[in-house]
């Protein structure tokens, strides 16, 4: 975790609490979370050892559903080994919208957490990536899920979901602002992301919206280093909060080898016992998952309790 976007009604909702003007193009969408470094400059890298990670095949499609897009890269040519996403961490410079976001996520998930007195971390980027791992910590699949709810539930005004419902319905011209509005307000949460098309479904025929958006290398994930943590604290979470709250289907595909992220408002997500993330590694110095590496613990705790 207004205009016409689910993203916009968090930033009605922040600018009727904290009274705080921002532009219309200014807006948020709700998201679940990754840390990161300051710097001196946008856009600038500076080397540091970071965590490689194994891969698993992907799983197959047997409902006869269009196959989706993979979940993990491929070398363009496979005799090469494959390049560390994590080798060159990208640095950011936060400006005053970066950290009014940081600020206001860190204080409604501090609450959930039962902090009152606010987060017990910095009041940074990096500071909210290690708050937002303490939900994975001790809960279930379902816990996290249900907690990260009640974190973007908090960030909207009260009937939001029921007025956006009714004026913006789901049309090819809704879900392309909801794209637009996502690279501009969530810079913060994900890093650089662009606009492109994408393909979906409406009224029972294939259409080429531009209601895609590309992450590029997706900061939360960078930094949290945690296939757990993208999946149920951004990537479920989001997909659920979007269709229930707005009515507007959204599907996810993060790219695990690279760190990109697809986003295509407009476009239903598989189930989930479908859908390959389930399927994922561990990263291998990965802090959460006790060192699993076939398929990562934290995906879905109740999947594997049930096994």
């Amino acid at each position: 975790m207004t205009d016409h976007f689910c993203s916009t009604q968090v930033i009605g909702a922040i600018g009727d609490r904290r009274q705080l003007h921002l532009p219309s193009s200014q807006t948020a969408f709700p998201m679940m979370p990754h840390v990161m470094t300051r710097g001196t400059g946008t856009g600038t890298t500076r080397r540091s050892p970071g965590p490689t990670h194994s891969t698993a095949s992907s799983s197959t499609n047997s409902t006869g559903r269009r196959p989706r897009r993979a979940v993990r890269a491929t070398p363009a040519d496979k005799g090469a080994a494959a390049v560390d996403p994590f080798a060159e961490k990208e640095v950011y410079q936060d400006n005053f919208f970066d950290r009014f976001m940081i600020d206001y996520f860190s204080k409604v998930t501090s609450k959930q957490l039962g902090y009152e007195n606010g987060s017990p971390y910095e009041d940074t980027y990096e500071g909210y990536v290690e708050l937002s791992r303490e939900i994975m910590k001790g809960r279930t699949t379902t816990q996290v899920h249900d907690l990260v709810a009640g974190i973007l539930d908090g960030l909207l005004p009260p009937q939001s979901p029921e007025r956006f419902k009714e004026w913006f319905p789901l049309n090819k011209r809704n879900a392309e602002i909801n794209a637009l509005i996502t690279t501009i307000g969530f810079k913060w949460l994900v890093g650089p992301s662009e606009v492109q098309d994408a393909e979906v479904v409406f009224n029972g025929e294939k259409q080429v919206w531009k209601s895609g958006v590309k992450i590029k290398k997706c900061r939360y994930l960078e930094n949290s280093g945690c296939v757990g943590m993208c999946t149920n604290m951004c990537k479920i979470p989001t997909q659920k909060f979007f269709l229930d709250q707005f009515g507007l289907p959204l599907t996810m595909n993060p790219d695990f080898e690279t760190l990109e992220c697809e986003m295509i408002f407009g476009q239903t997500p598989p189930p989930l016992e479908e859908d390959p993330v389930y399927d994922q590694p561990c990263f291998s110095v990965c802090n959460i998952g006790s060192g699993e590496k076939k398929v990562c613990p934290k995906i879905d705790t109740d999947r594997r309790a049930a096994a």
